[in-house]
């Protein structure tokens, strides 16, 4: 609550749909504040205005600048700065999924289900072997991994 009060107070709005998210907009420049547990990630279209954002949380709260972000959350970050691109990529949290679950070796699709697809009884265990080895993949677990 006291970093949401003193951020606010900086000037910040809190994203409305997703709490944490913050921005803060001035002279058609603006700064991101992603605020998770006790980390803070900041994005900005201005140099100056990081600094300045920096400078205001550091002579508010104890803190640890740990330079430019390359990983958060399970999202690698990209920066191509002469291209002007950011991009962002689960791809190694997507393989640690599929290395947990033994499909680190299964073939890529372009989408899990397809216009045709049929599901149905067909696809339930039909004996006690199938049965045991479907219980052997935590499916709750596999699926809230994602």
């Amino acid at each position: 609550m006291k970093i949401d009060e003193t951020i606010r107070k900086f000037g910040f709005k809190e994203n409305e749909e997703d709490n944490g998210i913050y921005a803060k907009f001035k002279n058609e420049k603006f700064i991101f504040l992603i605020l998770y547990v006790d980390d803070i990630l900041l994005a900005s279209s201005d140099v100056d205005l990081l600094l300045e954002t920096k400078k205001f949380l550091s002579s508010k709260f104890d803190m640890k600048d740990l330079g430019e972000a390359s990983f958060i959350l399970g999202i690698e970050i990209h920066r191509d700065r002469r291209n002007e691109i950011l991009a962002l990529s689960q791809k190694a949290y997507l393989e640690k999924i599929l290395k947990k679950y033994g499909m680190l070796m299964s073939k890529p699709t372009p989408a899990p289900i397809v216009k045709g697809d049929s599901f149905g009884k067909h696809q339930c265990p039909k004996n006690k072997y199938e049965l045991k080895q479907m219980k052997a993949v935590p499916y709750a677990s596999a699926v809230g991994s994602l």
